[in-house]
């Protein structure tokens, strides 16, 4: 099992994007559920706010960081994370790794049509990627027994879940013991990207940890979600500073 991280309480895997992909790979073989999670910043903040989110990330079987910011936390509070592990790298990866092992996939998220377009560029682009169902993300709670018969009829190994954190870690939650998918993944916005209908920042501001300036100016909306950017670095050095006259 890889080594834990504690940032502020929720306990990442330390692993690199290959150790990332190994471990995915090995829980297509078997045949139990597994809950895959990819908290940043803002949802570490989020986790300090509701116990019950913390316990919910911590009990993923893999938790891995998705933010240049979580990877300097770790590195400010003296237990570095081996790199960043966000979530839409490694669905991308999963979908190359199709060409060596054909997987199938069910995608549950988005607006009406998205899941639709995005399941039509991933056959495009990965032929071996077998998308056996989708749905988008506007359904009650008493639509949700109907949408696990689907899922569960189309045999998906990979259940890819973009309905937005945290409620799509608390949807996983809820239902993972009915899901018959050996990998279920919230994936917030990648169901979005590879739809076409979002666009990843620039790899120059991916690599200097800048997504959320590019996301800042694209939605510039999301202003108030992103306050939790500065705070999470506040209790970061702040944790840090508590932690040296421990010393």
């Amino acid at each position: 099992m890889p080594e834990k991280i504690d940032i502020h309480g929720v306990k990442l895997d330390n692993v690199t994007m290959d150790e990332a992909l190994d471990i995915v790979l090995q829980m297509l073989n078997e045949n139990t559920p597994h809950k895959i999670f990819t908290p940043n910043a803002e949802i570490i903040m989020q986790a300090q706010r509701d116990e019950s989110l913390k316990q919910l990330l911590n009990s993923a079987d893999l938790l891995v960081a998705d933010g240049a910011g979580v990877v300097l936390a770790s590195m400010i509070l003296g237990r570095r994370l081996k790199e960043k592990v966000s979530g839409v790298d490694l669905v991308k990866r999963l979908l190359i790794n199709t060409d060596r092992r054909m997987t199938s996939f069910f995608i549950l998220g988005g607006k009406p049509g998205v899941a639709e377009q995005a399941s039509i560029n991933i056959l495009s682009e990965f032929p071996r990627a077998n998308v056996v169902g989708f749905q988008n993300g506007y359904f009650t709670e008493e639509e949700c027994p109907d949408i696990i018969r689907q899922i569960n009829a189309s045999k998906a190994e990979v259940l890819l879940v973009g309905l937005g954190a945290p409620k799509q870690e608390k949807w996983i939650d809820a239902h993972i013991h009915e899901l018959k998918c050996k990998v279920v993944m919230g994936v917030g916005g990648t169901i979005d990207v590879l739809a076409g209908t979002a666009s990843l920042a620039p790899e120059f501001m991916r690599k200097a940890g800048l997504e959320w300036l590019y996301r800042l100016i694209k939605e510039p909306y999301r202003y108030k979600r992103m306050m939790d950017l500065p705070r999470f670095m506040n209790l970061t050095f702040k944790t840090r500073f508590r932690k040296g006259k421990q010393a």
